[in-house]
């Protein structure tokens, strides 16, 4: 066994013996690697690792390899469950294709066929992107992954979950008050920040003193973000109320962790009971973007809140900002700065 490098300058590996070579791929010790190697050394064994039972050479067949990748295995729960739901609508409409024969008109017409349904083709295209770009680099069934640079479908929806409102919040707190369940969730979110999946996980474990601090499971895999941040009063009030023994804050009445899945579909009655169908649990999350914005923050700041790994994210959370609101207080400031006193201050200083 040894490895080399491809025009690329990417580390590949490969066995050869008697002229006999197989190629490894380029993640070592990776499921399919140890497939491919135990294949080649010990056919008769070779099926002892995870079996892909599609075309080789499909597309079928590379998305079960991804699904046994590393790769795949290191993502989050929630994730792994959101692109295996993919994955199999995925193959199972176009498994059996030649992956060496998709090229971008192919792509395309697969994303036009769900035009009525943009997200679900976007969905593809975005899993489609993984999926050719492993089976470029890792599988070696095609040189150029086909997907670079396909746009997206627009949805009807471009900036994405509502953001609730004041009034909207203000709506939501009247049809639950305070000491339901409905309220403590949205507190919990509107005063963390946290997602749907990190909010259920929420519990006396995560608080020291007036702070709250855990890890959000969607960069847990990869970066590991820490979100640290003190504990608002509005919420501080409601979870000293709760009985201190609770492993969660959100836990059912049996005393097991809440499901966040579970927790949408309560809100979705929720929201329903209050007259606000535009309103989700995730446009809470936008929502304390929108208020730190408004009051000044900086995308860092917000960042450090919300626990996003980018600052275009933060951007994409804050767009519903009241910018009339920050208009003009960005104006009292010019008229100060600007004003004829300040302008010979500037003169005499020069």
């Amino acid at each position: 066994m040894s490895h080399y490098y491809d025009r690329h300058g990417k580390p590949r590996w490969r066995y050869r013996k008697n002229g006999f070579t197989v190629s490894l791929g380029s993640e070592y010790g990776s499921p399919e690697f140890i497939r491919r190697y135990n294949a080649a050394t010990r056919p008769e064994e070779g099926q002892s690792t995870r079996a892909i039972r599609a075309i080789p050479g499909s597309l079928g067949y590379a998305v079960e390899a991804w699904l046994g990748s590393a790769q795949f295995l290191r993502l989050a729960d929630k994730t792994r469950s959101t692109y295996r739901a993919t994955a199999d609508r995925l193959r199972a409409s176009y498994g059996d294709r030649p992956i060496a024969g998709l090229d971008r008109k192919t792509i395309k017409r697969i994303m036009a066929k769900h035009a009525d349904r943009p997200g679900t083709a976007n969905n593809f295209l975005r899993l489609l992107r993984i999926i050719l770009d492993y089976a470029c680099d890792t599988l070696d069934l095609i040189e150029i992954s086909p997907a670079v640079r396909i746009k997206k479908l627009p949805t009807n929806n471009p900036d994405g979950f509502h953001t609730w409102s004041e009034d909207e919040i203000a709506t939501f707190q009247k049809a639950w008050p305070e000491g339901t369940l409905a309220d403590l969730t949205t507190a919990l979110i509107l005063y963390t920040g946290a997602a749907r999946v990190d909010v259920v996980q929420l519990g006396p474990g995560n608080r020291a003193g007036d702070r709250i601090r855990y890890r959000r499971q969607k960069t847990k895999s990869r970066t590991g973000i820490v979100v640290d941040i003190p504990l608002h009063p509005e919420l501080k009030r409601r979870l000293d109320a709760l009985p201190p023994d609770q492993a969660t804050y959100l836990q059912t009445r049996a005393g097991e962790q809440r499901s966040a899945s579970g927790l949408g579909n309560m809100m979705q009655v929720w929201r329903d009971k209050a007259g606000l169908p535009e309103c989700s649990l995730h446009g809470l999350r936008k929502a304390i973007a929108r208020r730190l914005a408004e009051a000044g923050a900086t995308t860092h700041e917000i960042a450090a809140v919300t626990g996003h790994r980018t600052l275009a994210e933060v951007q994409r959370y804050t767009e519903k900002v009241q910018r009339a609101g920050l208009a003009d207080r960005a104006m009292q400031l010019a008229q100060h700065t600007l004003s004829p006193a300040n302008a010979k201050e500037l003169v005499r200083a020069a």
